[in-house]
């Protein structure tokens, strides 16, 4: 790979990203590898770039949804349907690393740009395809978001109160599960690299994704044959493991074994319930759940959330308050991990993203510069990178080709 024209720091330095992703799942999936120290190069279309620059919330007529996953990249802006446009891409395609998208299957066919075509003049190439679907089945030519694969990927039809309507979950998890796979994909990809020198198609679906994580509710449906139902509040499998209301607020009790159950009842006063022969050992706790509901919602209905946190903490029960987004941001926990970090962009003046999970001893990744304006970086990359100079790139820009 040719010199980074970047001096990121962190464990993936020193690798290069061309990143063709759009919107949510392929941006977070670069995002990643960014805070871990890559140089992401963001190519996108010129004049419209990615579509989530359209989406709110604004400040200072900047995307915040854009904002927020697409921090550390440089932007530039390429036609990929013009041949020139083309010739540069295989220049970038050249001394880089790793490439994402996310279109429909078969779109990068279309341009002369997918796999199978690139492998050839590249074997080095790591080729990460990030689709509502995947590369192959009958339905990988459709096109996806994430409410859809949510649907179809079962969550939705667990997700909510018994006969209600389906519940969407709260964030796009159809989308950053997908990226949080893709991103295992690429890293290990890149491991065979270093071994073999050989790169590789890393065909991640977000259908598959979502399949993947339903965990007790497959297995459930395959051990009983019935069908998984929406539980509301509580655990399917551990009892009492669910959120109740408090004197004023809500808790979350989470007692995961019969120990637990054990110091819970003992804490609450409650020690006949220990060998009460339906609540004495979590299956007959689960089993007879409608019986210990009221119980359990009676007892913690006699203090605030602040003081049952304090005191089931104390004794090693585990429980936490329900947190609105607020509260999660100001959480002591949250501020003391660096989860909320604050960023200044000359367009979007400060604004602030979560942080990054992953906490490294040796090699830590940083979160600490914004996103780009579209185009931002085109001449610098072409240039610095290419080679280009000032006065093709001024054709270049004449012919719309970037």
């Amino acid at each position: 790979m040719s010199a980074s024209t970047t001096n990121k720091s962190g464990p993936l330095s020193g690798l290069r990203v061309l990143d063709l992703t759009r919107v949510l799942a392929g941006p977070y999936t670069t995002m990643i590898l960014g805070d871990l120290g890559a140089e992401v190069i963001k190519v996108e279309q010129p004049n419209t770039g990615d579509e989530a620059r359209g989406f709110g919330p604004f400040q200072n007529d900047f995307s915040l949804y854009f904002f927020s996953v697409n921090r550390g990249k440089k932007s530039l802006t390429l036609n990929l349907k013009a041949p020139a446009g083309k010739q540069i891409f295989h220049r970038l395609v050249s001394c880089s690393d790793i490439l994402v998208e996310n279109f429909r299957a078969g779109t990068m066919k279309r341009l002369g740009l997918d796999y199978e075509q690139l492998k050839e003049t590249y074997p080095s190439l790591i080729y990460a395809a990030c689709s509502g679907f995947g590369q192959t089945g009958p339905y990988a030519t459709r096109g996806a978001y994430d409410m859809i694969i949510q649907a179809m990927g079962g969550i939705l039809s667990i997700t909510g109160e018994a006969d209600q309507p389906p519940v969407r979950v709260g964030t796009s998890i159809g989308d950053i599960t997908a990226a949080l796979f893709t991103t295992i994909g690429i890293l290990s990809a890149v491991h065979h690299r270093q071994n073999t020198g050989q790169g590789q198609l890393v065909d991640v679906g977000m259908l598959d994704c979502q399949v993947a994580i339903l965990e007790n509710a497959l297995v459930r449906y395959f051990s009983t044959g019935q069908i998984p139902q929406p539980l509301g509040r509580r655990h399917p499998a551990i009892t009492p493991f669910e959120v109740f209301s408090s004197q004023d607020s809500y808790v979350v009790i989470a007692i995961g074994n019969d120990q637990l159950w054990a110091k819970f009842c003992q804490h609450v006063e409650r020690t006949d319930l220990i060998d009460d022969q339906r609540f004495c050992t979590n299956v007959l706790r689960t089993e007879n759940h409608d019986q210990l509901q009221p119980i359990m919602s009676h007892i913690l209905s006699r203090k605030p959330t602040a003081e049952w946190v304090e005191s089931l903490t104390g004794i090693g029960v585990p429980c936490g308050p329900m947190n609105t987004i607020d509260k999660v941001a100001s959480d002591p926990q949250v501020q003391a991990r660096e989860m909320i970090v604050n960023l200044e962009s000359e367009i979007a003046g400060n604004a602030s993203v979560p942080g990054l999970p992953i906490k490294l001893s040796e090699t830590p990744g940083q979160v600490d510069v914004p996103a780009p304006a579209l185009g931002e970086h085109t001449k610098e990359i072409l240039t610095t990178l290419l080679g280009i100079s000032e006065a093709e790139i001024g054709q270049l820009q004449q012919s719309s080709v970037i």
